[in-house]
């Protein structure tokens, strides 16, 4: 994701960047996210994990689990669980889509990003994808390092 070079509001605060190794991504959505004071501070400290988190749609709500938002430490009553479940804010219409992919066709939803937008709101990026064999991982890597080996031939001809 390119950051807008005129905007100091927008900040990348977590990035999964395995999955885009480890599934096919079909389309990605911004989502809203429901958090707790506490959560927010430590966002903006940058203590925030999606690597092992995923996306799914339960009892007619998006919801995250298995993020992680590290504790704030200023914050001494009122702290958060870590790792706790939270919701996520997309319209009904995208989420009858995103329940219907991933019940019927049997795609997942995966945590792209987690970035602050350039309004200053958290925002998170889920894909819609459908989990790779390791056929086509190998497959990806070699089409990745042909395309670096062309480079570098087209640069060192010149």
């Amino acid at each position: 994701m390119a950051k807008p070079k005129d905007n100091p509001n927008y900040k990348v605060i977590a990035e999964n960047r395995r999955a885009r190794y480890d599934y096919a991504i079909e389309d990605d959505i911004e989502c809203g996210l429901i958090l707790e004071g506490s959560e927010v501070k430590s966002l903006r400290a940058g203590g925030a994990n999606i690597a092992e988190s995923y996306a799914t749609v339960d009892e007619g709500e998006l919801w995250l689990i298995n993020s992680y938002i590290a504790p704030y430490d200023q914050a001494k009553t009122f702290t958060h669980d870590e790792k706790r479940r939270r919701k996520l804010l997309v319209s009904k219409k995208e989420l009858s889509r995103l329940w219907s992919d991933t019940q019927r066709k049997g795609m997942t939803l995966v945590p792209l990003v987690l970035y602050f937008n350039h309004r200053g709101l958290a925002k998170l990026k889920i894909g819609i994808a459908k989990g790779k064999k390791n056929v086509d991982k190998r497959a990806t890597e070699a089409k990745r390092d042909w395309n670096r080996q062309k480079q570098r031939l087209l640069r060192h001809g010149e």
